[in-house]
């Protein structure tokens, strides 16, 4: 496939990050080569095919990483891919710490990337988890019990905001803080908005 052409939009990034800006370089210049458009999304630079989502690259305090949209329909023959954390259903990243890496493994990032593009032409789709698979934190549950309107303002809510407010609720170790944060979104639940609006 040809070179497809710097975004001067998404210049920015690859210089602001001083840290690991010979390894993203790297990444950008080996993304590029598999033929994707670059864009600017979320603050990273993202490759896409034909406006479909491919890999991100972005970076951390101790690596930078290629996240494929798609991942988890990848077949990982060289078991690279990393689930972020449990609740992320379809990304999967490969992460690198230092040039010699990504060189070495220019040529299996490359068959990812375009085993990534066939799964996108093809159409396939990561089965997520439903609404209702999510944990639902006691004070929660006890929230909604209590509070018709609440329960109602919440599954009124898309699956995403209440998978969103599921998972931050529930991810808070000590009861105390789970009340807490249900307390302060009672009135955003009630609102109709998501916890990022």
């Amino acid at each position: 496939m040809p070179m497809n052409k710097m975004n001067p939009k998404v210049d920015w990034y690859f210089d602001k990050n001083k840290k690991r800006q010979e390894e993203i370089r790297k990444l950008r210049a080996i993304v590029l080569n598999c033929g994707l458009d670059e864009e600017l999304k979320w603050g990273c630079p993202y490759y896409s095919l034909e406006k479909k989502n491919i890999v991100l690259i972005h970076i951390f305090k101790e690596y930078c990483a290629l996240l494929f949209f798609k991942g988890a329909l990848l077949k990982d023959a060289k078991g690279i891919l990393i689930q972020q954390t449990e609740n992320v259903q379809a990304a999967r990243q490969v992460r690198f710490t230092s040039i010699g890496e990504i060189t070495k493994m220019e040529s299996t990032i490359k068959a990812y990337i375009k085993e990534a593009i066939k799964v996108e032409k093809a159409g396939l789709r990561v089965d997520l988890k439903k609404t209702s698979e999510f944990n639902m934190p006691e004070e929660f549950e006890e929230k909604l019990k209590g509070m018709p309107a609440l329960k109602k303002a919440f599954y009124s809510l898309t699956p995403g905001r209440q998978r969103g407010y599921l998972l931050y609720f529930s991810s808070a170790k000590q009861s105390k803080t789970r009340e807490a944060r249900v307390e302060k979104y009672l009135e955003q639940i009630l609102a109709g908005k998501g916890l990022e609006d």
